[in-house]
């Protein structure tokens, strides 16, 4: 009952106060007590103990109180501390530089300090605590410091920004009026709620802006100064045709003033000051040139050629830029168009050169026919100066398009292929002699299947029997042997070309037949058969039966490669002919592997046709002999592949270092004269800038030089050189 008339909230007077009260009215209360059976005594010792207990409890209470004051003192030091720590987090975030803001969890604004907001002058006094985030986003959008894109509504800013809230950490910048910038740094925390941070970055953004010009600026130069050194003249044109850049060729090759090409003028003006004196090439015109400018260059690329009067001849190629625009080179190719003329010009006297070289070739042949060992090292040495000239003959000749020549001058132009096509035999063959003869001939003898070889050699020489009239047959074999693939197939090339060579009518039979641990290959033929006395005299050099074949046919070299071959691979040659009835001729080969089943025919590989993607290739072609150089760069350049040229290798890195391009293959000479040769420039060339891809052009058949090439993943291509093998060596790159 006591507990219920004290009230916790009172102070300790009050409740001392209160205490007294109840005790003097319960001794009144006592007193006016009385019990005639004794019950009064009683009643005084039950308000002596109720006075103890009362005391008792009024102890409890003072401590109670004292515990509650010690509580209330340390409550008070905590707010104390707490709006101390609060005071001085408000200090701390006002003294950094960045604008400052924290939300809670519920996106409402706790506190920020005076820089948050710094840019928006008209949102001071706004941000108070307890302020939505979204009301927040929304006042900014509407402020008239902020600097929208325009094409942005405040609207679609406010979007774009709540979503960015949705992310737990974004970094953005936002651009203020006056060209400044401020960046956003947006975080949650880990209870939930969201500090934000505003950096101005605007001398940041200024210096980048400075920095990107200077850069732009140096490029500008740069390509200034190349476009000042390069030889073709170039015009830069804008999406709308106008002029915005050129360098000084252009105006000596178009015959212009300096003063006559100015910024901004448009094509039209430009046509304009040069149509008078301005012829195109076969199969362009004026109309169809506006056209494609007018279309901004999407109809692709466009190439033709210009002439100006009785000026230079000008090769133009034009070409879309990525930004609309587009570009023209103008390249000067009178030189080429001139050397094209002179070797049509020339074409008629051109067999008749190639027969006196002929002539030559077969007299210093029979000069060292009487010195063995002078004829071996002749045929070495002069290798490489025969076939220079003839593999500029034959890539010249490539060059010459034949729908545009009249018959006559076709005919002449076949009959010219044709006699190089026979020197080059020559050629092959004195070289084949030369290294069976001096014993430098390297040989790898190993497993040869024998089916395939012949199948291919079938495939080989059936359109020239199918041209004669003749049936030519090869027989399936099953057998493996033991020879070298390399010689055994010009063995049996000579034979089965000698064969249908002197054979007129009828057929020409090849097969193979097992006798003992050989197979005899035999070649059999329907021909005029040769005489008993002759047949030791067909194996020498230069000598033909009855002397009736043209020298386009052959200079009776072939047997002699045959007999010489079999020497060095030790396979014994056989003879059996008739008069009138026919020859047949057997090379004896050791069997490497019983004679099996018929194996299945090689798979057949097309030859490779025109290679795709010429018209975007740039070739680097590394060679010192000018008219071999020249041949080839125009038999490439008609096949739409740039061409970059250079005489020795020296030569070729100081142009690569100015150019500051790689291009995408390299045409290199073996023999460049004096310095480094076409291998030592190839090997530094890969070690400068990696393997690419290269070729190596020689008339050295040595095999070391062959096995140093495939070692440094190098490939050859042997003179002499015509277009369809400079053209599958492209294709194979």
């Amino acid at each position: 009952m006591i507990e219920t008339l004290i009230d916790p909230a009172d102070g300790p007077e009050r409740r001392a106060e209160k205490l007294l009260t109840i005790a003097t009215a319960l001794m009144r209360r006592m007193e006016r007590v009385t019990d005639d059976s004794g019950a009064a005594y009683a009643q005084f010792q039950r308000a002596a103990l109720l006075e103890e207990q009362v005391r008792d409890r009024t102890r409890d209470l003072e401590r109670a109180l004292s515990l509650l004051n010690a509580s209330n003192a340390r409550l008070a030091e905590a707010k104390a501390e707490a709006e101390t720590a609060r005071q001085n987090l408000a200090n701390a975030i006002e003294t950094i530089q960045e604008g400052f803001a924290l939300f809670d969890r519920e996106d409402r604004l706790v506190m920020c300090n005076s820089r948050f907001g710094m840019h928006m002058l008209d949102l001071r006094g706004k941000l108070t605590p307890g302020l939505p985030f979204a009301d927040y986003v929304e006042r900014v959008s509407r402020s008239a410091f902020l600097a929208l894109p325009e094409t942005e509504t405040p609207e679609a800013w406010v979007v774009r920004r709540m979503q960015r809230h949705q992310d737990r950490h974004v970094i953005f910048n936002v651009r203020m009026i006056r060209d400044h910038w401020v960046q956003v740094s947006e975080h949650r925390t880990a209870d939930g709620g969201t500090v934000i941070l505003q950096t101005d970055v605007t001398d940041i953004i200024r210096a980048e802006r400075h920095e990107r010009g200077k850069l732009l600026d140096d490029q500008a130069r740069v390509i200034r100064a190349t476009l000042d050194h390069i030889n073709q003249g170039v015009a830069i044109f804008d999406r709308g045709g106008r002029l915005i850049g050129w360098n000084q060729r252009l105006s000596d090759l178009l015959s212009l003033p300096a003063g006559r090409l100015r910024m901004g003028a448009s094509f039209d003006q430009l046509l304009n000051r040069i149509r008078a004196a301005l012829a195109f090439g076969a199969g362009m015109t004026e109309a169809r040139l506006m056209d494609w400018v007018a279309a901004g260059g999407r109809q692709g690329a466009l190439s033709f050629s210009v002439r100006q009067g009785g000026g230079p001849i000008l090769d133009v190629f034009a070409q879309a830029m990525p930004d609309g625009g587009f570009v023209m080179s103008f390249t000067d190719v009178t030189a080429e168009r001139e050397a094209l003329e002179a070797l049509s010009r020339a074409k008629e006297t051109l067999e008749a050169r190639v027969t006196e070289r002929t002539l030559e070739l077969q007299d210093a042949l029979a000069h060292a026919e009487r010195a063995n060992a002078s004829r071996s090292r002749f045929v070495a040495a002069a290798s490489h100066d025969l076939l220079q000239p003839l593999s500029a003959a034959k890539l010249f000749l490539s060059a010459i398009e034949p729908a545009g020549l009249a018959d006559p001058a076709r005919v002449a132009l076949e009959k010219a292929q044709n006699a190089l096509i026979s020197v080059e035999g020559i050629l092959d063959a004195l070289l084949d002699i030369s290294k069976l003869e001096s014993g430098k001939a390297a040989v790898s003898v190993g497993p040869v299947r024998l089916g395939r070889l012949l199948a291919q050699l079938h495939e080989e020489f059936a359109p020239m029997a199918a041209a004669k009239g003749l049936r030519l047959r090869v027989l399936p074999c099953g057998a493996v042997v033991e020879s070298d693939p390399v010689y055994l197939r010009r063995i049996l090339q000579n034979l089965i070309g000698n064969a249908i060579r002197y054979t007129d009518a009828g057929r020409v039979l090849v097969g193979a037949r097992r006798q003992g641990a050989q197979v005899v290959v035999e070649v059999r033929d329907t021909g005029p058969g040769i005489p008993a006395e002759a047949q030791d005299d067909i194996f020498k050099e230069f000598h033909r039966l009855n002397a009736r074949a043209s020298a386009s046919e052959g200079m009776g070299l072939g047997l002699a490669i045959v007999q010489r071959a079999c020497v060095l691979l030790d396979h014994p040659l056989g003879l059996t002919s008739h008069l009138g009835r026919g020859t047949t001729f057997r090379v004896h080969l050791p069997l490497a592997g019983p004679l099996a089943a018929e194996l299945p025919p090689a798979p057949r590989t097309a030859p490779p046709e025109h290679a795709p993607g010429f018209e975007s290739r740039i070739v680097f072609l590394v060679e010192n002999d000018a008219d071999l150089r020249r041949a080839m760069g125009l038999t490439l350049e008609r096949w739409g592949l740039g061409v970059l040229e250079a005489a020795s290798g020296e030569e070729a890195f100081a142009l690569i270092e100015e150019i500051g391009i790689l291009p995408d293959l390299f045409l290199v000479d073996q023999q460049l004269g004096q310095g480094m040769d076409g291998l030592a420039f190839l090997t530094a060339l890969h070690t400068r800038h990696g393997a690419l891809p290269a070729r190596l052009i020689t008339a050295d058949r040595a095999p070391e030089l062959a096995g140093a090439a495939r070692a440094a993943g190098i490939g050859l291509i042997q003179k002499p050189i015509d277009a369809d093998s400079l053209r599958k060596a492209l294709a194979a790159l």
